[in-house]
């Protein structure tokens, strides 16, 4: 029973970091479960209460490294909140559509599409409005793996 509370537990943590290159997958939300699932195959006596305070600030940390990295990229590069949600949109439906470059191509192709129809901007700014939503959506999916690994190192100090 050991074993396979182990290989559930890592299951779910390896899911969480595929969630960082498919966002349909609440990779968070797994790795939550990663904790849950080791506090019901062995016990939750190991994870203390500062644990899950930690955790859930870094949880907090997770959602708002998505959002202002996100936000920044775009504005640094001129973009509007069109282009925001033009990006989100192609970032979430990118992968399904274009298998493994969806995940680039998507969140570029939707900012640039958002300026262009919602914000009537000129293709050059469209482009550079993408081209931030790329830098905004990399520099995330980095701020996030590293979060994710911080998580894990708390997770096997605190057991």
């Amino acid at each position: 029973m050991e074993v396979i509370g182990w290989i559930l537990v890592i299951a779910c943590f390896i899911i969480s970091f595929i969630g960082l290159m498919y966002p349909i997958i609440p990779g968070v939300l797994f790795l939550v479960g990663g904790f849950l699932l080791y506090g019901v195959f062995f016990s939750f006596a190991e994870l203390s209460w500062w644990f899950w305070v930690i955790e859930i600030l870094f949880v907090v940390l997770l959602f708002g490294a998505d959002t202002v990295a996100n936000a920044f990229g775009i504005k640094k590069f001129g973009g509007s909140n069109a282009g925001m949600w033009g990006s989100t949109i192609g970032l979430l439906i990118g992968p399904f559509v274009i298998p493994v470059a969806g995940i680039l191509i998507g969140p570029f192709l939707g900012a640039v599409i958002a300026e262009l129809i919602v914000e009537k901007r000129t293709f050059n700014e469209a482009v550079k409005s993408g081209v931030g939503s790329l830098i905004g959506f990399l520099t995330s999916t980095i701020a996030k793996a590293v979060i994710q690994i911080v998580m894990i190192i708390v997770f096997f100090i605190a057991i």
